[in-house]
């Protein structure tokens, strides 16, 4: 895949649509950008064959649902991509992130409980040659992610015809876990979460009726985030920086709030360990990075930024491994055995 590639303006409208609608039907999505629905879909295989956005389904990582944790990885001299791809092959590792600082990697773990984080996860690394010494924090409040950004391709009318035909997310809405049989269900949607009962049914083998209801109880149950993933080169965001900051309690909410307009907001949490809050923004260059802490000062005097990374490359994003300009490699680790 070439660092160079780019999305068309009818690309990013169209990505920007399914980020508000993931699973719409092309029908719905064509009536509302102009475009024969037929037109949509080849243009999104297009898409989906060269890498440059897709769309997947994850464990959602809210902390009251399961255990959403951040680890800091330092790797033996030169070793840094061999202990990448090493990691990669853990399920329950969702995302690793490159950098060039105090620590190699950063990995993203959302596992069900923390039994499973300690009992499974832990020693998976503690396996990995060349992994020196990592360090962990666990989200305490899960403030925004990659899904709740969307690009800026669409009118308002648009974004309000799309977003009334999705329904809400209902985010309040209580988590139920779906039996284990249902683990075939979660694992396809992370594929491609546009698939329907009657793919399942035939990946599977299981009777349409059994998957549709399976898939249907999946949907209802919250337990999964939908999202349209997108290269950020391609987007025309070729700096990733990640901000580790102390905040007082109290002004947490506030400050996910104020941050989300100043640029790309792609995670904000709140955590433990030596710094309490933690966001990252896809930046058009790194000049951006200082504009963000200029108007992040400004509006919250209470924030205390301890240290910025710039991610030089993201090897996995919620279990599709990567090329190094953000396309999807076509490769992907489903969510393990203790997802169903």
């Amino acid at each position: 895949m070439s660092t160079l590639a780019s999305l068309t303006e009818e690309d990013l409208q169209l990505v920007h649509a399914l980020q508000i609608g993931p699973r719409l039907p092309w029908s719905t999505l064509g009536e509302v950008l102009g475009v024969h629905p037929t037109s949509l879909a080849e243009r999104w295989r297009r898409l989906e064959d060269s890498g440059l956005a897709w769309i997947t389904a994850h464990p959602v990582g809210q902390p009251d649902q399961m255990a959403l944790s951040f680890h800091d990885v330092q790797c033996a001299p030169g070793l840094r991509r061999e202990v990448a791809e090493a990691i990669m092959a853990i399920p329950d590792v969702f995302t690793i992130e490159e950098c060039h600082r105090e620590r190699d990697l950063m990995l993203t773990v959302i596992a069900p409980d923390p039994t499973e984080l300690t009992g499974s996860v832990y020693p998976q690394l503690d396996r990995v040659p060349g992994l020196t010494r990592y360090e962990s924090a666990f989200c305490t409040r899960l403030h925004r992610t990659g899904r709740d950004w969307h690009l800026d391709a669409l009118s308002p009318d648009q974004r309000t015809a799309l977003r009334a035909a999705a329904g809400p997310r209902q985010e309040t809405a209580r988590y139920v876990a779906p039996p284990p049989s249902f683990g075939p269900i979660v694992r396809a949607l992370g594929q491609n979460a546009r698939v329907t009962a009657a793919q399942i049914a035939e990946e599977t083998g299981l009777h349409p009726a059994t998957a549709r209801r399976r898939l249907q109880k999946v949907l209802d149950s919250r337990m999964l985030a939908f999202r349209c993933d997108v290269s950020h080169h391609a987007a025309g965001y070729p700096v990733i920086c990640q901000w580790f900051a102390r905040l007082p309690a109290a002004d947490h909410d506030a400050a996910a709030a104020a941050l989300a307009p100043l640029g790309a907001l792609r995670l904000c949490a709140s955590t433990t360990g030596r710094t309490n809050f933690t966001f990252m923004m896809w930046l058009r260059s790194a000049a951006d990075i200082m504009t963000v802490e200029q108007a992040a000062s400004r509006q919250l005097p209470t924030l205390e930024i301890r240290e910025s990374v710039i991610i030089a490359s993201i090897a996995k994003r919620m279990g599709w491994h990567l090329h190094p300009d953000g396309a999807r490699t076509g490769q992907y680790t489903a969510p393990g055995a203790s997802w169903g």
